[in-house]
């Protein structure tokens, strides 16, 4: 059952009524069946005589009592609200019920293992889920303590916020069922808000550990797994990941650790990469490494657990009072846990990755006919759901990358830790972080909030320069230009670079940092310079915008990248490229050129796992119908040459060889392919584990090359819930009309599903060379939107309407169709969002094989 979408003028209502809710909770969750029993007290007080509602989303309510006064349930309650009415000034809400478990990663997630048949739970309780266990006020600005009273097998361990105590003495009882069942009494835990509450139960494996605090205390800490997945935990990497981060944010924000335990919990099914629960963060298992990954991938997870620590401060202390201010929390903690990565962490290159990963996310989602301020108009539950983004995510961080250039560092974390002290505990607004940050640096950041967080779009920059004929500079300027309708133009400070061509490297002459302003800004410094062979606009990655190179510049960097020695300075140019690709302005051919002369050459492990994602994603809808076929098959040949030239058992080696999985495209890959599995090629120094096991299997099924009885050896060989799931991706991978179908309609029509399933087969579905195999099932697709969204959760609908869109198809009929769709269904407004950002990414890729259609002169090199 969808949860009610609360709104905003209810919250606002709510919170001016009801004052200092707190909760004891008791929970049985004992027996195998689909629901368990919640009970629920609550007190708070409330202005007398008005009402209010709490949420329960339950199977059935069998008791409601209010100030010792019995209610029918029948007349109160619709099975997701609790209407209460009359209120005293002081209150006792009793609530007892029957709740779901969910297999959608919403609620509280029932996770049976195929490995050894334990059963684990977990809560996700973001945005506003914890009604689906019990009866809150489930908005983030009621902050409540919470008192846990939970039953459940005794060889279970059970956590939450608080510290994690023994069963209660003689508490241990035999079931009906014959199992042993305990009580775990829970003291109060910290006044937090309800969608950062948690619960984890089930037979972990636990490893535990400590960090001093700077205030003197020893911080416990925990790690723990499913029992299957123990030996992939890694303990020690992700304590001394805490322990540097903790030591970093106490010096940084000047503030202590504001609670009393850290454990980190890696749970199944999980929809999200992390979700900082107070004291008890909760994980993706994909960021335990049953194989070798690349170091990439390690880099991402160092940055996640940053990411997710930051916001015991900035979020969880000190929380948004609705949820416009979403994107503070989670920009903050971008932002952050990026700057403690370079400072703390081995990753020295991860602003290089931030700069060609999270920024160009930022732009593509800013360009989209969804854009929205980073500070959006959240009218209700629903629009929080789809503000899940880049913009909240990457663009806001971004632009306060953009604030701490312009205010100073120092500046920015005095401001953020007076921030920090003044509202502990509490909730706050983004004009409360602004006065404190304009009293740490001086500056009056009002025109800057309302110009870079109240208005959407992105700007774009270039430099414009002029030259005698013996090519030194006579004038240059910076232009700015701004987005179709959305006009604002926005102060930036940046820099320019100028590189020369030395015999081996592309060295920087000169760096100039100016701050720009409205449409054209010159730039004397440049004036009487040798015009450079590539002049790079933002350069060191200072400000958020799109970038556009001169054609000297461009030429300079398709011939010439590799030997540009700065890391970040080649993620601003792959940026640019990427962006110009994306706008149609160069043909396709040069951006696989540009890639493939560059990427053998990459230093930075992030950024050649993002170039030959985006190759991929241009090979398989950027070419032109022309010469799609040749090109495709002459990047995967030179993918597949990277991988036999590299370093043995290097970096590089692994990532070019999983890059060729994803790439390739023809018969001779397929036998490539096939003879890496089997053993009859051999690239010294790589080992075919696990996940390179499978995923030589995906490609070949992709192919046609994989047989049934391949994919059931896999499967034999891995027959756990990671090796389930891609069994399922393989043979939904199949190019064959039947099987296409078939997996579409499972994971449109089969609410069994879980979550990671149907995006399993939903991953297989999309997975083809041959596109045409999609289109069978359009019709059906935006026939069934609407009874979609309404019957479904959102994780599952979302699920549905964005990976069951046939976007490989890039069609013109495609396009009409949606178009038509989206005139005669503007609403629910979340679901037209999503379906209109579908159609915008498909014109784009009509766009630009178009503009690669008028150039068809080269081939890939």
């Amino acid at each position: 059952m969808p949860a009610a979408d609360l709104t905003r003028l209810e919250a606002e209502e709510r919170a001016r009524v009801v004052r200092g809710p707190r909760y004891e909770i008791r929970l049985d969750l004992t027996g195998a069946g689909e629901t368990f029993r919640s009970e629920t007290r609550v007190v708070f007080d409330a202005e007398a005589g008005a009402s209010t509602f709490i949420e329960a989303c339950t199977t059935e309510v069998h008791e409601i009592t209010l100030n010792g006064s019995p209610l029918d349930p029948a007349a109160v309650s619709d099975g997701t609200r609790i209407r209460l009415l009359g209120l005293a000034a002081a209150n006792e809400l009793r609530v007892v019920s029957t709740a779901a478990y969910t297999n959608t990663g919403e609620g509280l997630h029932r996770f049976v293992d195929p490995v050894d048949g334990a059963t684990y739970l977990y809560t996700e309780f973001a945005v506003a889920e914890a009604n689906r266990v019990f009866a809150v006020f489930d908005q983030p600005d009621l902050k409540a303590s919470f008192t846990f009273t939970i039953t459940a097998p005794a060889d279970w361990t059970v956590l939450s916020n608080a510290s994690a105590p023994d069963p209660v003495d003689g508490s241990v009882s035999t079931s009906s069922l014959g199992e042993e069942i305990a009580t775990w009494s829970f003291d109060p835990g910290p006044v937090i808000s309800s969608y950062i509450v948690a619960i984890i139960a089930g037979p972990y494996a636990a490893w535990h550990g400590s960090a001093r605090s700077v205030d003197g205390r020893d911080i416990p800490l925990g790690v723990l797994t499913r029992a299957s997945l123990a030996q992939y935990a890694e303990p020690e990497v992700m304590f001394e990941l805490v322990q540097a981060g903790l030591a970093f944010y106490e010096t940084a924000f000047g503030v202590a650790y504001p609670y009393g335990k850290y454990d980190q919990i890696f749970v199944p099914e999980y929809n999200w990469g992390a979700m900082e629960n107070v004291g008890a963060v909760t994980f993706n298992e994909s960021y335990l490494f049953r194989s070798r990954v690349s170091d990439a991938r390690r880099e991402q997870r160092a940055i996640v657990v940053l990411h997710e620590l930051s916001h015991m401060w900035f979020g969880n202390s000190v929380t948004m009072k609705w949820w416009n201010d979403l994107w503070l929390n989670e920009s903050f903690a971008t932002w952050a846990s990026t700057l403690a990565t370079a400072t703390v962490i081995e990753f020295s290159g991860v602003w290089a990755t931030f700069a060609s990963d999270e920024k160009t996310h930022a732009a593509e989602q800013d360009q989209l006919p969804s854009t929205h301020p980073i500070v959006a108009e959240i009218a209700s539950l629903g629009d929080v759901e789809v503000n899940f983004d880049a913009i909240t995510y990457d663009k806001g961080a971004s632009v306060l990358k953009q604030l701490v250039a312009w205010v100073g560092l120092d500046a920015f974390q005095r401001g953020v830790g007076a921030y920090l002290t003044a509202h502990a505990g509490g909730n706050a607004t983004l004009r409360d972080l602004l006065d404190e940050l304009e009293t740490a640096s001086g500056r009056d950041l009002t025109r800057w909030s309302s110009l870079w967080l109240e208005t959407a779009g992105v700007n774009t920059l270039r430099a414009v320069i002029e030259t005698d004929d013996s090519g030194t500079i006579t004038a240059a300027r910076i232009e700015q230009s701004a987005a179709p309708g959305h006009p604002t133009l926005r102060p930036h400070r940046l820099a320019l670079g100028c590189y020369a061509l030395g015999d081996d490297a592309l060295e920087r002459t000169h760096r100039i940092e100016l701050d720009i302003d409205g449409a054209e800004t010159e730039v004397p410094e440049l004036v009487g310079l040798t015009r450079p062979d590539l002049l790079l606009v933002n350069d060191d990655d200072l400000t958020y915008a799109k970038v556009r190179l001169d054609p000297t510049s461009v030429q300079t960097a398709i011939d010439h990248l590799p030997e540009l020695s700065d890391p970040v300075s080649r993620a601003v140019v792959l940026g640019s490229a990427w962006d110009s690709l994306r706008d149609a302005e160069v043909p396709t051919l040069d951006f696989v050129r540009l890639v493939i002369g560059s990427v053998g050459h990459e230093s930075q492990s992030a950024a050649r796992g993002l170039a030959l994602a985006r190759l991929e994603f241009a090979i398989a809808r950027y070419l032109a119908d022309e010469h799609l076929t040749s090109v495709a098959a002459e990047a995967g040949d030179a993918v597949w040459a990277l991988a036999e030239l590299a370093e043995r058992g290097s970096d590089a080696q692994l990532q070019f060889v999983k890059g060729f999985t994803r790439i390739a495209s023809t018969a001779a890959h397929a036998d490539v392919l096939g003879s890496l599995l089997d053993g009859s090629i051999k690239l010294a120094g790589l080992e075919i584990d696990l996940d390179l096991h499978w995923d030589l299997v995906v490609a070949r099924a992709a192919l046609g090359a994989s047989s049934e009885a391949e994919i059931d050896a896999a499967l034999a060989h891995d027959d756990t819930a990671k090796g389930r799931l891609l069994a399922e991706t393989a043979r939904a991978a199949r190019p064959d009309q039947v099987v296409k179908d078939a997996a579409w309609r499972r994971v449109a029509t089969d609410a069994s599903l879980s979550n990671d399933r149907a995006r399993a087969i939903a991953d297989g579905w999309r997975r083809t060379t041959r596109p045409e195999l999609l289109q069978t099932t359009a019709t059906e697709y935006f026939d069934a939107l609407q009874d979609v969204w309404a019957d479904r959760s959102f994780t599952m609908a979302s699920l549905i309407v964005k990976r069951l869109y046939p976007a490989p198809l890039v069609s013109p009929d495609l396009a009409a169709m949606t178009r038509t769709w989206l005139a005669a269904n503007p609403a629910p407004a979340p679901l037209h969002r999503l379906v209109s950002e579908q159609l915008d990414e498909l014109e784009r890729a009509l766009a630009a094989q178009a503009r690669d259609a008028r150039d068809l002169t080269g081939t890939a090199q």
